[in-house]
Formats: structure tokens, sequence, C-alpha cells
């Protein structure tokens, strides 16, 4: 399908990490006009701020990215919790509070989260990391369906096991280890394509999927099925 997106005005959070590079690769392909905002939204002002900054928007990309810690669950500190939720969780309700009042009142609006499936299956050494991404899910889900009526679909992708540089490095792709690991644990037997699941994205934000509402999808291979 192509100008799934054509004429729609598109604010890319955390546009140099995770999928963001290429989600405004792909978006803009499929005729998207592109706000582009690099900045971490830790900061409890910064998610006004750059919706503020992009102006009208028909479309949010809630692309929020923390290195994951590897830390055990009896370890983790009350700073590494409030550290990871500060990046991945709190900056949600900030960007929908800025960015909502205006799509409600068009009756109409797209916010997808790009979340992660490690809130899908149980991961060792990640409980931080896997809370705040299920807290993500949960929200989108609940809003989804609030949001729903007035023409206003949110919804989730859980991705694991995707190309991206921010959690699949060239580095940890050459490692003859993860190779086997992809093997042994992804039934695709690769890494989902970054532009496949920024492909799966524009569908979401594009009118064709209006009927998605508070829902979340899978992009990891089959690893959740596992």
């Amino acid at each position: 399908m192509k100008n799934l997106l054509t004429g729609r005005r598109v604010l890319v959070t955390q546009s140099t990490e995770f999928m963001g590079p290429v989600l405004c690769e792909v978006f803009e392909e499929q005729g998207a006009m592109i706000v582009a905002s690099p900045e971490a939204l830790s900061a409890p002002d910064a998610a006004e701020r750059v919706v503020r900054a992009a102006g009208p928007i028909d479309v949010l990309v809630a692309n929020l990215a923390f290195t994951a810690p590897t830390t055990l669950a009896h370890e983790v500190d009350e700073d590494e919790w409030g550290t990871v939720f500060a990046a991945l969780v709190d900056p949600l309700p900030r960007l929908v509070r800025a960015a909502a009042p205006a799509m409600l009142a068009r009756g109409k609006g797209k916010i997808l989260v790009m979340g992660s499936a490690s809130a899908l299956r149980g991961m060792k050494r990640a409980s931080t990391y896997s809370a705040a991404r299920g807290a993500q899910l949960a929200y989108a889900q609940a809003v989804g369906v609030e949001f729903a009526p007035q023409g206003v679909q949110v919804n989730a992708i859980a991705q694991n096991f995707v190309d991206n540089p921010t959690y699949f490095p060239a580095e940890v792709q050459a490692n003859p280890r993860f190779q086997e690991r992809l093997q042994r644990e992804v039934p695709l037997g690769r890494l989902v394509g970054a532009r496949e699941d920024a492909q799966f994205a524009a569908y979401l934000c594009s009118a064709a999927a209006d009927c998605f509402v508070g829902q979340v999808f899978p992009v990891c291979g089959g690893w959740v099925g596992r």
C-alpha cells in the first residue's frame, strides 16, 4: 500500500533513537509530513514543550527508548526504578495531555506507542525494564478504549528482535552467540527488519486502521508465542 499517510503531520519523539530514524524515513515515503524531535522526555516539562513546538499534528508516535538495565530483581534500587519509569512511562501521559485535546476536538487522530514485547514474556534480569514497558502497554489499552468513541485511535506495537541501533546494534548482531540465540528463541530465525516494523506502524497510523483501538500488536518474529 502506498501513500497511506499523505497530508498527515506526524510527530515522532526521540527521533534519533530506537525506531525513530526508520519511522521518519518510512512515514515520509508514505506521504507524511514529519516533525522529528530528538529530545529526551524525562524532564517533567519536556513532552508539553515538544508537542507545542511541533504545532498541529494528526499523528503522535511515542517512540521512547532507554537502555535496559540487567540488574537482578532483588538488587534493583529506587534510583534505577525511578530512572527507567521517568524515561519510558512518565512521558506518555504528558504527551497525551499535550496532544490529545486537539485531536479529540477534531474527532480524529492517532497515537501509536512503540513498546516492547518484554512486557509479554518473562525475561531474566529485566524486571525494571519489563515493568516499565508493561505500563506503557496497559496505558495504551486504557486510553485507546477511552478515546475510541471520540474518533481517536490509540494502539501500541510490542516489539522484540527487531533490527534497531538502540537494542540490537551491529556489534550485538555480529556476535555468534547472539545468532545462535536467534535460531533458538525466535521462530522467524532472524531479526524482524526495521522497515518491516515501520511499515506496519505506518499502516496503524493510517485511515486503513481506524478499526483498531486500544490494541497491542506483538512484532517479534514469533518470540512471544514460544
